[in-house]
């Protein structure tokens, strides 16, 4: 899942949301000055990867990038799955995508001494740039594939011109969305710190 899918996976809490969508940018032991709540939000973020890998519709989503990107496939339907729930966001939530988005970069704003500096400045142009409800324009997800294989080390890379991947079979990556999220929301649901 990518930021739009975790946030909203994460629930109604607030710093749940925020652990959420800053969950790929805290690698191992969790820094202890994090408000349990925002812990809980990472935990969960890490949960919900390990649920996408093992689920047989996201992989049979990745099978479906060809040869050449596939080593990519799991960021792309990462992508590819957020422009969906964008596309369709009146199904799965009451608040309307632009209030969301709006009240998730409040808050990224207002926990912005808690984030990670790997995830400040980035925070900052999700926000800018109003990411989460541009997700709902296939093309924006190109663009944001395209400008994220510039930061990958292995340079030149074949991410570029992943949307071909997406335009190429959209209503069997869409089918795959509608199998996953519905389950990737009854897992989150049930998810428990404790636990």
């Amino acid at each position: 899942m990518n930021f739009l899918a975790h946030a909203l996976l994460a629930g109604p809490d607030p710093e749940m949301r925020v652990g959420g969508l800053m969950g790929d940018f805290i690698k191992g032991v969790l820094p202890g000055r994090l408000p349990l709540s925002i812990a809980a939000g990472v935990m969960l973020h890490r949960r919900i990867d390990g649920f996408a890998d093992a689920h047989p519709a996201f992989r049979r989503s990745c099978a479906r990038v060809g040869p050449l990107r596939r080593r990519y496939a799991g960021v792309m339907v990462d992508m590819f799955y957020d422009h969906f729930l964008a596309h369709h966001w009146a199904r799965f939530s009451d608040e309307p995508l632009d209030a969301y988005a709006a009240s998730s970069y409040r808050l990224l704003s207002e926990h912005g001494h808690l984030l990670p500096d790997n995830y400040r400045e980035m925070a900052a142009a999700m926000s800018k740039h109003d990411w989460l409800t541009s997700y709902r324009s296939a093309e924006t997800i190109g663009y944001a594939l395209d400008r994220m294989s510039l930061r990958l080390r292995r340079q030149p890379n074949a991410l570029p011109g992943a949307l071909e991947e997406l335009r190429s079979a959209y209503g069997q990556f869409e089918d795959d969305f509608f199998e996953f999220f519905p389950a990737a929301q009854a897992f989150a649901a049930a998810f428990s710190p404790a636990a």
